[in-house]
This record gives structure tokens, sequence and C-alpha cells, in this order.
């Protein structure tokens, strides 16, 4: 992380300022093309106090001091962390490269998250395209309420399996909404898809491989 922040000053996209060293986004022609905004609406859209040593609004966060008793580790900007994006680059190009197939995610990450890991190593690894497909999936739901352990309706797939449904209906169910839409888990959709499954089931009971019905 460090060597790669290293490099992002050296080729001019980024600063140190007040021991945080800060991405430039203006210095990234493409910046904001993955979430589809431009950074002039982006800078109009912003509700948060701007922190004084920041060059532009949009900058983000790749360094940042450590105060006493928080984690931190030795860096040529003094003792600090790395910042939430550049862990996730930074872990990419050690394991994949600067080019990998597919980059998955929830729809939520696609900014800010998404959009700053693309700029930061696109910029420290020119060489490289970073991901040459991204898949956001939709928010999973249950029963019209968001998934949370705090509601008490979080479950996993071994949940559904120990509660009987079978792993081809939990299959159907997902598949029968598009990923990247919300879907919102039900037991109204596992009955359907039951019924749906045993009469395909019925349908082609008997049939080889190769056979017409």
């Amino acid at each position: 992380m460090v060597a790669m922040i290293e490099t992002l000053i050296a080729r001019g996209h980024a600063y140190a300022a007040e021991g945080h060293v800060l991405f430039s986004v203006a210095s990234f022609s493409e910046y904001g093309q993955l979430a589809r905004r431009s950074l002039d609406e982006m800078r109009a859209g912003a509700r948060v106090e701007v922190a004084p040593y920041k060059r532009d609004p949009m900058d983000f966060v790749l360094w940042k001091p450590s105060e006493a008793g928080l984690p931190g580790w030795e860096s040529p900007w003094g003792r600090g962390r790395p910042g939430w994006h550049i862990e996730c680059s930074a872990m990419a190009h050690e394991l994949l490269g600067p080019s990998f197939d597919i980059h998955g995610g929830g729809i939520d990450l696609v900014f800010p998250h998404h959009e700053n890991e693309v700029a930061q190593s696109r910029c420290a690894h020119p060489e490289g395209s970073f991901a040459n497909i991204w898949m956001h999936n939709g928010f999973l739901n249950v029963e019209g309420e968001k998934m949370s352990k705090s509601l008490g309706n979080f479950f996993t797939v071994r949940d559904l399996l120990d509660r009987g449904i079978p792993g081809e209906v939990i299959r159907f169910v997902l598949l029968s909404t598009h990923y990247r839409q919300p879907m919102d888990w039900t037991e109204e959709k596992v009955a359907q898809a039951k019924e749906t499954l045993l009469g395909w089931y019925r349908l082609t009971d008997g049939l080889r491989s190769g056979s017409r019905v």
C-alpha cells in the first residue's frame, strides 16, 4: 500500500498534506465514468464539510494519521494507517496483476469505493485496465425488509437447507431476479418455485437425455 501511494505521488496523482495523503481526482480524466457521474455534479452534491487540507472536495484519502491508541504504522508521512480504498487496489494488484476479468460487489459500492479503486489502480499501473467487467448485485430483502441481524431476518443458504428447502429451489428463487435488481426473498416465492419445479419434474419424468417432449 505504501509503495502504491508513493507511486501515485511520484506520478502526480496524489499529494501529502498535514500527515494525510490524498488522491487528486482532477488528475484522472476518467473519474466518475464507472458511476456515470461527472465531477461537477459530484462537487455540487457534496454535503459534508470539506477538510481544509484538500485541494478539491472530491479528493479522497490514501493515508491518514493515527492518534495514540489507534492502529498505526510508520510511513514516509508519519505514523498512520491506509484509507479504505487503497487496501483493495493493493491486494488486487498483488494477487491478480494490473488487469483481471471480473470485479463484483454490491450496488452500494459503485460510488465511491469502486470508483476510487479504478482511479488509483489505473493511475498507479497505467499499463493495465484494472477490472475488465463489473458485476454489481442488487440488495437482498426478506419479506419486503432489508436483511439484517438487527431485524432478526438474517439467514444463510445453510440455514435454508437445514430448514428442508432443497438447493434447487433456492437456486430457482435466486435466478428468478436479475442479479442487478433488488431481490425479495419471500415464502410465497419459495412455494411458487417448488410448484414450478415439481411441474417440470413431472413433465420430464422418464425422459432420457436427447428425448423430445
